[in-house]
């Protein structure tokens, strides 16, 4: 991990050296030691916030002027930038309120977690606060789905999804605009549904949002590029979004990592993508953000079998654990709004292998890249071949994510 002395972090941040380490002395930055008399921070820490601004200790109903509000309650953790291995300290040295709210959810999903998530998040399905109502839509949407409450999920996604008609109106402020286009299609994306006309309409502001979440919608648009078979854009995309990030958000940064993996899955460089899958898993497993890569399963080719169950097993049993969970659920939403017939009775050895025979992958070239047997990729063929009611590989492509 890389560090920054107190007097390099004040001038980043704007303020005195002595309140850098009075805030390292607090424990309000996540990572932060101290070594001789000096304090080291990580080379990703972000400026802890001002409990005297802070927007929870406003009067009911007052808001910062338009044009200088941060949208500090939606999805804090997703928008923080911090280094590896210090999320849950991070979450911990928020002040009480909102903000803190939020990003404990977001830690429970993101780390697998999805009862505490929708526990944490489902008393601000309803507040009055724009950003923890709509953060609380969308992860409240993503964790029911694994708990197989398909109608609390649809409640949830249609608060995400019909967020830009009920935040629009006569003078609403463009940054109000942007979350609600933001949380529209991350939602509408992750489920494969195509975006709803209102956010189609919606004109470019991902300058307003904060830079985490500039990358995820960066993210959100190369997964749009993949569904549409653009694979060449949708990786230019994520390759664009690394080359503009200031520092290392990790949760964006996983997620453009696997969206880059599905698009070289797709154009068979397997030895860059599995570059990227890596990448992806160095940023995850220190704080054990595991959900993911099981939401990411079915379209990374095989990669987590190739890449990550070797050296990880015990991780990868709950990627595969996570993957069953939340791709029931995923379905029951998906397969009815769209008319798609993706596969819901293959194991996910099966679908990782028929995702490879319907992209024209041979027997032997699918064997190599799973490491087992060309027999054992028969007897998945011939399993799913079975299941699905089919007697070739061309018909596998309409079962298939894509």
């Amino acid at each position: 991990m890389e560090y920054i002395q107190a007097d390099e972090a004040a001038s980043r941040w704007g303020v005195s050296k002595r309140l850098v380490q009075r805030y390292c002395r607090q424990g309000r930055i996540a990572g932060a030691e101290k070594v001789g008399g000096s304090w080291r921070i990580p080379e990703g820490a972000v400026k802890p916030a001002d409990p005297r601004r802070s927007r929870d200790q406003q009067p009911a109903g007052a808001r910062p002027p338009l044009g200088t509000r941060r949208l500090s309650h939606l999805m804090p953790l997703m928008s923080t930038a911090y280094a590896p291995g210090t999320m849950a300290a991070f979450v911990s040295s928020l002040a009480k309120g909102t903000r803190a709210s939020i990003a404990q959810a977001e830690l429970a999903y993101f780390s697998g977690d999805a009862e505490r998530a929708r526990d944490v998040a489902a008393p601000h399905l309803k507040s009055d606060d724009a950003e923890a109502r709509l953060s609380a839509c969308l992860i409240c949407a993503f964790s029911n789905l694994s708990l197989g409450r398909i109608n609390d999920a649809r409640f949830a996604l249609d608060g995400a999804l019909g967020s830009l008609n009920s935040e629009m109106g006569g003078g609403t402020p463009p940054e109000v605009t942007a979350m609600a286009t933001f949380i529209g299609n991350a939602a509408s994306a992750l489920l494969h549904l195509p975006a709803p006309k209102s956010v189609q309409a919606a004109p470019d502001l991902l300058p307003l949002l904060p830079p985490g979440l500039r990358l995820f919608a960066c993210y959100v648009k190369a997964h749009r590029f993949y569904l549409e078979s653009a694979y060449e854009q949708s990786y230019g995309i994520v390759l664009g979004a690394f080359a503009m990030a200031d520092a290392l958000y990790p949760i964006p940064a996983i997620y453009l990592h696997l969206a880059a993996v599905m698009s070289l899955m797709a154009l068979r460089r397997t030895d860059e993508a599995r570059q990227h899958v890596l990448a992806a898993w160095d940023i995850a497993r220190p704080d054990g953000l595991i959900q993911p890569f099981g939401e990411h399963h079915g379209l990374l080719g095989g990669m987590l079998e190739a890449a990550i169950k070797p050296a990880w097993p015990d991780d990868f049993k709950r990627m595969i654990d996570i993957t069953y969970r939340f791709s029931a659920g995923w379905r029951r939403v998906h397969n009815p709004s769209t008319a798609d017939d993706v596969a819901d009775n293959l194991t996910t050895t099966e679908f990782a292998v028929c995702m490879l025979a319907s992209r024209d992958w041979s027997n032997a070239e699918i064997a190599e890249h799973m490491g087992f047997s060309v027999n054992r990729v028969k007897e998945c063929l011939s399993n799913a071949f079975r299941k699905l009611g089919v007697s070739s590989r061309k018909d596998l492509a309409q079962f298939m994510l894509a």
